[in-house]
């Protein structure tokens, strides 16, 4: 799997996941009818936005990018839907070109955090298993904290 092929994938699964989250929003808040949709779709929407979060601080590491983009990958996590539209502007820039840089006899890591993503490269199934452990680690912490204030009605 290329970089920009991890990245829209992960770009349109929060983009459906949000879209799933704001229909149990209306069938809470404005039908009255459940909050099911809420529950389940916030939970899923919440995993997925913390997996969107670590594969774009990945990205922005083995793409080099730069302060600015990788900013502003995070931050298009928030709203609705934008997820999508910065992968795709990442896409006509070139931004999402060519493979792992810092894969198998690609660039030699130069700073700690090119050390770390090219230590998960080299063992893509202990990447993966590190990647659902952080995953499910901010999830859990995410359920510790509750939900932003003002939403627990």
């Amino acid at each position: 799997m290329t970089p920009r092929s991890l990245y829209r994938r992960i770009a349109l699964a929060e983009v459906v996941t949000w879209a799933l989250l704001l229909l149990g929003m209306v069938l809470k808040y404005v039908t009255h009818t459940t909050e099911l949709g809420v529950r389940v779709f916030g939970l899923v929407h919440g995993v997925v936005f913390i997996a969107f979060c670590l594969v774009t601080l990945l990205l922005w590491v083995n793409q080099r990018w730069t302060a600015r983009e990788g900013l502003l990958g995070l931050l298009c996590a928030v709203p609705p839907f934008l997820t999508v539209w910065w992968e795709r502007r990442l896409e006509r820039r070139g931004r999402l070109d060519g493979g792992w840089r810092l894969g198998r006899g690609g660039d030699t890591p130069a700073t700690p955090a090119e050390r770390l993503v090219a230590a998960l490269l080299a063992r893509p199934l202990v990447a993966v298993g590190v990647g659902v452990v952080a995953v499910l680690a901010l999830t859990g912490v995410a359920l510790l904290l509750g939900p932003p204030v003002g939403t627990q009605g």
